[in-house]
């Protein structure tokens, strides 16, 4: 952490926030509901619960949008994709610009396939609030929506598959980019960009944020970052785009490292880590590790 007085009277202000929004959720159990990848929905929506909040899944484009407008905040994952998503998910993301919700997205696998391809392209315009994912994902999507300069020299797509070819680091311009893009068009005027990795990266393409900790175990189950995702909308229905990221990844940082000290392997960790999430504290959240970065 900083020494300079300004710089952790912010970080103050932020781990108060972030108290404030673990506090709120658990209180007013906000409804965010997920259009999501169907190998994990279960997995999302026990940890939105378990978090404190309330979950709704649907894949119908016209329940998604009747919905939103009693959900705090709503969350779209593009990994195991059926043919209608196609059509489905860029009307879903028009609605939701147009009728000023917040939203969460997860771009999983970005880069691979021509319909994944589509459907991100599609929200280059009508885009989420708060992008989560891994650093391949989160460069692959820079690269789609053209946000990098015309003479830049990073990859121009790294599509990777559900896992990570790169390090956080090297997505850190790239993550820049998307949330100062995101906040161009963010119906809360900000948005967010949260990268996973060994040391979490969180940026509103002003402030940057490195979180350092969780478990190596989050990589030997399913839907761990397709949870995280659904967790993320649920304090983004109470919180601004950068806390709730924060606030979401500190959860699972100190969650999952709990579940680990308690679990024998991966099946006993999944359920540990809900009761963990159920049992965190907002002071343990907020008095979680930050690295403010440039």
């Amino acid at each position: 952490m900083s020494d300079d007085p300004s710089t952790n009277d912010a970080l103050g202000t932020l781990r108060a926030a972030i108290k404030q929004a673990v506090t709120d959720v658990r209180g007013q159990t906000p409804l965010a509901q997920s259009f999501t990848n169907f190998v994990t929905i279960n997995l999302v929506a026990n940890a939105q619960l378990a978090a404190g909040g309330t979950a709704a899944m649907s894949y119908l484009p016209d329940d998604v949008i009747a919905t939103a407008e009693i959900a705090g905040s709503n969350y779209i994952n593009v990994g195991t994709l059926l043919p209608f998503f196609k059509n489905a998910l860029p009307e879903i993301a028009r609605k939701l610009h147009e009728n000023g919700k917040t939203w969460v997205l997860d771009p999983v696998a970005a880069g691979i396939g021509e319909t994944r391809t589509a459907i991100l392209e599609s929200f280059r315009n009508v885009p989420p609030t708060i992008v989560r994912g891994n650093a391949s994902e989160i460069i692959a999507l820079d690269a789609m929506w053209g946000l990098a300069d015309a003479d830049s020299t990073e990859p121009a797509t790294r599509p990777a598959g559900v896992e990570a070819v790169d390090e956080v680091d090297a997505a850190v311009d790239a993550a820049k980019r998307l949330a100062r893009h995101l906040a161009k068009r963010s119906p809360v005027g900000a948005g967010a960009v949260a990268v996973s990795g060994a040391v979490d990266l969180v940026t509103d393409g002003d402030r940057t944020f490195r979180l350092p900790g969780g478990s190596a175990m989050m990589t030997k189950i399913t839907g761990a970052g397709c949870s995280l995702g659904g967790v993320t909308a649920t304090y983004l229905a109470v919180a601004g785009p950068l806390v709730a990221a924060v606030a979401a990844s500190l959860l699972y940082n100190r969650a999952s490292e709990i579940a680990e000290s308690t679990s024998q392997g991966p099946g006993s960790f999944q359920v540990a880590l809900l009761d963990a999430l159920w049992n965190v504290t907002a002071d343990q959240v907020a008095s979680s590790e930050i690295m403010e970065t440039a």
